[in-house]
């Protein structure tokens, strides 16, 4: 059984705020037209993250691999928390203390306008833009242009106990759909199999936001409107998207500690048995099949997630390798992005942290490394919906956050909730 990396996304909204100054470019370069400054030989440094996707010790081999294919790079990577990824970027970006930055999907829109990172749209080969999975090229884009390259790929599930829907006569093939889960959570509760058969990351966090998304965009919603000038949350298929969460909890069939958890709580839960079924990212898939830390290993099964009745997109909860706008040697830079996020490397480690290429999932080599999650990947990796793409994301983001658990607590109807949040959100876009 691979390294289990937990989720790093729950703690964003709280840390990640520093004062944003739209005008403010505090990178050094803006572009990588010319291949980036510097020799492309000597030291480069590397911030990432400790936690999700690939493990420290994946990234030190890596490396070390890299390294010895190009003697004349020497890399220095650093790791932090993921909460704290965010501000360290920020802070070093004047000094340019890192060449290579790993980056969060709802930070190219921010990152990008201040050159905080490069724009390497002119580095970016035309057969990236297709042999990557659809999802997967969002990833560090913005307004067209590409801000880094995607490498960590993920997106949310739907993971379901066999046993619980085995004793509850429920058809698997009912749950494409978001009614379908509903009715077969119904029919699960009236068999008194688990009392609340649903659990979610609700809590007031960025992962709230996440389960949000992925509904709205199951019901047809759009967070902005075409021209990202003013906000779309509030009615359409974001509106329905919040009643429909809210329903499930007058119905009783989400757990109500789902209001205080995040995602590990969310497979912990489903983990003890408590739940039939629960949206997480794709690593619930081996911790709740591992007998050392689940009482329900062998009876996990997982889907891609459930249509609403406009499509079926997973949200957007990837992360990309950048070139720092203030880094002084762009050309070793990219030359050990691109190392870092090809096919090559990328299948090597898919234990780790699934490719981000399509070609990647038709190689028996990854397909191997677990079969049931690669095929629920290749579909809905092919067509992810992103949060909000715009430089104020993380205080727009706590706004929502706030009046999602007003409704969802019933301290206000939905359609205030969002009225509200829209009001709060339009001076900021």
């Amino acid at each position: 059984m691979p390294e289990v990396h937990y989720p790093r996304r729950t703690l964003l909204a709280a840390a990640a705020l520093l004062p944003l100054t739209a005008a403010c470019d505090v990178g050094g370069s803006n572009s990588a037209d010319t291949g980036g400054e510097g020799t492309g030989e000597g030291k480069i440094t590397a911030l990432f993250m400790q936690q999700a996707g690939y493990s420290e010790a994946d990234i030190r081999a890596m490396t070390a691999d890299f390294q010895a294919k190009y003697p004349k790079i020497t890399v220095e990577p650093t790791f932090v928390a993921y909460e704290a990824l965010h501000d360290k970027i920020v802070a070093a970006a004047p000094a340019g203390t890192y060449d290579v930055v790993l980056i969060d999907v709802i930070w190219p829109a921010e990152f990008g306008s201040k050159k905080i990172v490069t724009d390497v749209t002119s580095q970016f080969p035309a057969a990236w833009k297709t042999d990557m999975l659809g999802g997967a090229l969002k990833t560090a884009e913005y307004q067209g242009k590409y801000y880094g390259v995607p490498w960590i790929l993920d997106s949310k599930y739907l993971f379901y106990n066999t046993e619980i829907l085995g004793k509850a006569g429920v058809d698997v093939a009912t749950l494409s759909t978001w009614d379908g889960v509903l009715a077969a959570a119904a029919k699960i509760k009236a068999a008194n199999l688990v009392k609340h058969p649903l659990i979610w990351s609700w809590k007031q966090a960025e992962a709230l936001i996440c389960d949000y998304t992925q509904l709205l965009g199951a019901f047809g919603g759009k967070f902005l409107a075409d021209d990202f000038k003013s906000i779309a949350f509030d009615s359409g298929g974001g509106l329905e998207a919040l009643k429909w969460m809210k329903k499930t909890i007058d119905d009783g069939l989400t757990n109500p500690n789902s209001m205080e958890s995040l995602e590990e709580d969310v497979r912990k839960i489903f983990s003890e048995g408590s739940a039939a079924m629960a949206l997480n990212w794709t690593y619930m898939f081996n911790a709740a099949n591992d007998p050392a830390q689940s009482k329900v290993a062998g009876k996990v099964e997982v889907l891609p997630t459930p249509s609403g009745g406009g499509g079926s997109p997973g949200v957007n909860g990837s992360m990309a390798l950048c070139v720092s706008g203030g880094s002084k040697n762009q050309k070793a830079a990219w030359t050990y992005i691109s190392y870092l996020t090809s096919a090559e490397v990328q299948n090597k480690y898919a234990k780790s942290s699934l490719p981000c290429w399509g070609k990647s999932y038709d190689d028996p080599a990854v397909v191997s490394v677990s079969p049931k999650m690669v095929a629920a990947a290749k579909k809905e990796l092919a067509s992810l919906i992103s949060r909000p793409e715009v430089p104020r994301y993380n205080e727009i983001s706590q706004i929502l956050q706030a009046e999602l658990q007003q409704a969802l607590l019933g301290k206000k109807a939905p359609e205030k909730a969002l009225s509200d949040a829209a009001a709060q959100a339009k001076s900021l876009l």
